[in-house]
């Protein structure tokens, strides 16, 4: 059996060679920048390397023998990484050919007035009141009353007034919409959006989705009580438990951005964690360990199937149920193995979301986290006590593993948000605790639920405060890609430091 590193670096390189080949080569192919035969020339040379070396491996040269037994042990390691980090060029070259790079009208784009097609997803509140939603082109009507079928996925702002309708109906629902459509430049693949005037509801959703419908405006209608005034901490609530922000203030919105800690808004692991760690403690000592991991997986499953296709939130899911695999002994339990893994997967099976922001800085956050938080975790060991030391690094390795990406978005970086994560972060994980005791208050004894309003609304005022205080610390300016290469110096500092201490540490324990 291959050591446990081993198959951590066979899985990174599968990971490096699918990010390279989605992010990089694949795309330079599609703009035309390099051609079909220099694309499939890069995903092959590894395999020819892999070929010499493996010969070079099997092959008893005389000074062999005078070979350390480590040289020979990575000649015969390396052709299996190299073979794993073409497999991932190979997969992120078919993920990045399976991005839908602009819808198939079927008749002259200028011409279109109106479409037809099914939800994707469920609609979303942006700023000037409007409604935000994926449709899947099924039709598409010109000047004239000409009709052509269409195919692909496009963006669609609806009216204020139509949102609730959007929302009634759901994800699932077949809608017909008239308007204009417009280029849109800088999105990954570029294509076009579709601002509608009016909308026509043609077919409900299937029953499944229907159920997933009512029962999010159930939840919805619940929290809307407290998403007002001055107590509004139910927007908070459903945005932190189910994704939906529309009852979100956004004043709250806004001071998070400007504090650094708008992540923590964003459905992922740290939320993951929290309905995890309820379940765990509620199902684990009546079931016992592994069956209580398998009907965790299962309920996050249906966690995920009610909140709708958010990449940070499905790779958390991803990690936690391979992570459940490894319980079962059916995997390593290396967590960059299973984040490469995670990755691989989401990619193949939605390779749309991979251009997608949330998508990268979820990955890049992780790999931060896991790499970095724990080179910091050893710099640092004995210097700072264990319980600040530990979420410090987790949020420093997250600021640095994600820094590049902020400032070529965003323009500015906000080191204020490791600090104010620190105090935000705990006491987000009470407030959603808190908010699924109070939702099942609501649920079997509703006269009591709003006894613990009150504690909720204080614990909203003061992750608020703690925000505000936060968002005065001025932001950073710098260029991209100055902020990219510092980060990747930094990045290799610390893991040289943790490495040379780590050594050191071993050569003394001996004597100690």
């Amino acid at each position: 059996m291959m050591p446990a590193n081993t198959k951590v670096s066979h899985a990174l390189c599968a990971g490096c060679g699918a990010a390279l080949s989605y992010y990089l080569l694949f795309p330079l192919f599609r703009s035309g920048h390099i051609a079909i035969s220099a694309l499939l020339l890069l995903i092959f040379a590894p395999v020819a390397a892999l070929c010499f070396i493996r010969v070079l491996a099997s092959c008893p040269f005389p000074f062999a023998a005078n070979c350390r037994l480590r040289t020979l042990r990575i000649l015969r390691t390396l052709p299996a990484l190299l073979a794993a980090f073409a497999a991932g060029l190979a997969l992120g070259t078919s993920a990045g050919a399976g991005v839908s790079v602009a819808p198939a009208f079927g008749i002259p784009a200028d011409t279109v007035t109106g479409i037809s097609g099914v939800l994707l997803d469920d609609p979303r509140l942006v700023s000037g009141g409007s409604a935000m939603t994926t449709l899947s082109l099924r039709m598409v009507s010109g000047a004239g009353g000409v009709r052509a079928s269409a195919a692909g996925e496009m963006t669609v702002f609806f009216r204020e007034g139509d949102a609730e309708r959007l929302r009634e109906f759901g994800r699932g629902a077949e809608v017909f919409a008239e308007g204009r459509l417009q280029s849109r430049d800088g999105s990954f693949g570029g294509g076009h959006v579709f601002s509608a005037d009016s909308l026509h509801v043609t077919a409900a959703a299937p029953p499944v989705d229907r159920f997933r419908t009512n029962l999010r405006l159930g939840l919805t209608e619940r929290f809307a009580r407290y998403s007002d005034g001055d107590a509004a901490w139910g927007g908070l609530a459903l945005a932190l438990l189910l994704g939906i922000r529309d009852n979100l203030d956004s004043g709250l919105t806004a001071l998070y951005r400007s504090a650094g800690i708008s992540y923590i808004l964003a459905l992922s692991g740290m939320h993951l964690a929290v309905i995890i760690a309820l379940v765990s403690f509620l199902l684990k000592k009546p079931l016992g360990l592994r069956p209580a991991a398998i009907a965790g997986a299962l309920i996050i499953i249906a966690y995920c199937f009610i909140v709708g296709p958010l990449p940070s939130l499905y790779r958390s899911a991803l990690m936690y149920i391979l992570g459940v695999l490894a319980v079962l002994g059916m995997l390593k339990r290396e967590s960059l193995s299973i984040l490469s893994m995670a990755f691989l997967i989401q990619l193949v099976l939605t390779p749309q979301a991979g251009g997608s922001l949330s998508f990268i800085l979820s990955y890049l956050a992780m790999v931060g986290i896991l790499v970095l938080g724990k080179s910091l975790n050893g710099i640092f060991k004995g210097m700072i006590p264990p319980f600040l030391l530990g979420p410090f690094a987790l949020s420093l390795g997250a600021f640095i593993g994600t820094a590049g990406v902020v400032a070529m978005v965003f323009g500015d970086l906000r080191p204020a948000g490791i600090f104010a994560g620190l105090v935000v972060a705990p006491l987000t994980t009470v407030f959603m605790v808190g908010s699924m005791i109070w939702l099942g208050i609501d649920v079997i004894l509703p006269g009591l639920s709003p006894l613990l309003a009150w504690p909720l609304s204080m614990l909203y005022r003061l992750m608020e405060e703690t925000a505000r205080l936060a968002s005065f610390l001025p932001g950073l300016k710098a260029n991209p890609y100055l902020v990219v290469l510092f980060s990747l110096l930094v990045a290799a500092l610390l893991i040289w430091l943790d490495f040379r201490l780590r050594a050191r540490r071993n050569r003394l324990e001996p004597f100690a």
